[in-house]
């Protein structure tokens, strides 16, 4: 009988265990590149190493990813390095645990591909065990929330002016954006999200416009205006990875392909100053962090004429 492939990925694994090259502790292939490297679906590399976590042989690690377990000693469970350094092995621990693993899938695969069961089977728990730390997917992603922005804590002392705090707030967003692209995708400004992380920005700017002579109003436009600049840009790394995902082509092998429609559409009649800028443009590589720097102090200037 042919042995599938989520088990030949296990096999695989297992023998670099055995044979040293991957020891306890060390960070085992992600699901998204366990499909790379072996030319199958995501859910194949996720049952891949959910059966690996049920036997034992890797365990999520909060912060750190899917590891390679400390082997089993004289009955006791296997234990990865967060065990090892002591971390709580009562339900607080278990839900951080919890948590940790959830933003792993979601950072490598996209929030889409998160799931409970997926959850559970990554890490080699019963599904219905993990409504024992959350209630739900929807508190989950509050708690991923929560914990990814507390990854980028706001100074204990804000800045003396407003400028210097909305920025402040703005760059520390990005970081946490960028790092974790899913976060573009969970709160929106019409159905924003209970979420006390962001709520924590949303107090660091109304502290810092406090003094000014802008009504509430105002405030709140100056608030959202912020969020949403840096909201804005970060969509585009998610929506990049889904495209890449259904496509398999990066954004240059997609640019490339429509480089003929564009010249086509160009050098038609109606679109010549389009087309001049084309020609002095030449090569352009869109950098997300330098368009950050670029937009957010003419946004912070256009804010002080009216502010101060």
């Amino acid at each position: 009988m042919e042995v599938p492939p989520y088990a030949r990925i296990a096999a695989d694994i297992k023998r670099r265990v055995a044979d040293g090259r991957l020891r306890p502790g060390d960070r085992v292939p992600s699901t998204r590149q366990l499909a790379r490297d072996w030319n199958v679906a995501l859910a194949t590399a996720t049952r891949a190493l959910a059966l690996l976590a049920q036997e034992g042989v890797v365990i999520a690690e909060p912060r750190v990813g899917t590891v390679v377990a400390e082997p089993l000693r004289s009955g006791r469970a296997a234990q990865g390095p967060a065990a090892r350094r002591g971390a709580p092995a009562g339900p607080d621990g278990t839900r951080e645990r919890v948590v940790r693993a959830a933003v792993e899938i979601a950072d490598a695969d996209g929030l889409d591909e998160l799931t409970m069961r997926g959850l559970a089977d990554r890490l080699g728990m019963a599904t219905m065990s993990l409504y024992r730390h959350v209630g739900g997917k929807d508190e989950l992603v509050l708690l991923m929330l929560d914990t990814v922005i507390g990854d980028h804590p706001l100074p204990a002392e804000p800045p003396a002016g407003w400028r210097e705090a909305l920025e402040t707030t703005a760059r520390l967003q990005w970081a946490a954006y960028r790092a974790h692209p899913w976060m573009a995708d969970v709160s929106s400004l019409y159905r924003p999200l209970p979420s006390a992380g962001l709520l924590k920005h949303s107090e660091w700017a109304m502290r810092a416009l406090a003094g000014t002579r802008l009504d509430a109003t105002a405030k709140m436009h100056v608030h959202i205006l912020v969020h949403s600049f840096v909201q804005g840009l970060a969509a585009n790394i998610e929506q990049e990875r889904r495209a890449r995902a259904a496509t398999g082509l990066s954004d240059e092998e997609w640019m490339s392909a429509q480089e003929e429609r564009m010249r086509q559409v160009s050098e038609s009649p109606g679109y010549g100053a389009f087309a001049a800028f084309l020609r002095e443009l030449g090569d352009f590589d869109l950098d997300l962090d330098r368009l950050f720097e670029f937009g957010l102090r003419p946004l912070l200037d256009g804010l002080s004429r009216m502010i101060d």
